[in-house]
């Protein structure tokens, strides 16, 4: 048993649940080439962001692929990965500032 999927008109595939949040829903792990289509899109869309200074009106088409060919879950720990990795890259560069909240409990 693979993703819930739904296949859209352009022959992609998206995630797609009509479960309650307390149903538990079996996955098996996406198949090799389900990955390289995943982690292709997560690099074009990734890509576009960085040559557009990240304005994401631009990325928009990439974006919807990206999450067409990956897992939700996926979709969201690159999201997050994609922020730590600028985060460090700032913080390595010394470009980071803290805002005026940050260490202030």
């Amino acid at each position: 048993m693979g993703f819930p999927t739904t296949e859209t008109g352009s022959g992609s595939r998206s995630l797609h649940s009509h479960s309650s949040p307390t149903e538990v829903i079996e996955m098996s792990a996406p198949t090799a080439v389900e990955r390289k289509a995943c982690w292709g899109a997560r690099d074009q869309f990734w890509k576009c962001l960085d040559e557009n200074q990240d304005d994401f009106s631009k990325c928009q088409k990439l974006r919807s692929s990206f999450e067409a060919c990956c897992p939700q879950l996926w979709v969201k720990h690159f999201d997050k990965r994609r922020d730590y990795l600028k985060y460090k890259e700032k913080l390595e560069a010394g470009e980071f500032q803290p805002s005026e909240t940050t260490g202030k409990l």
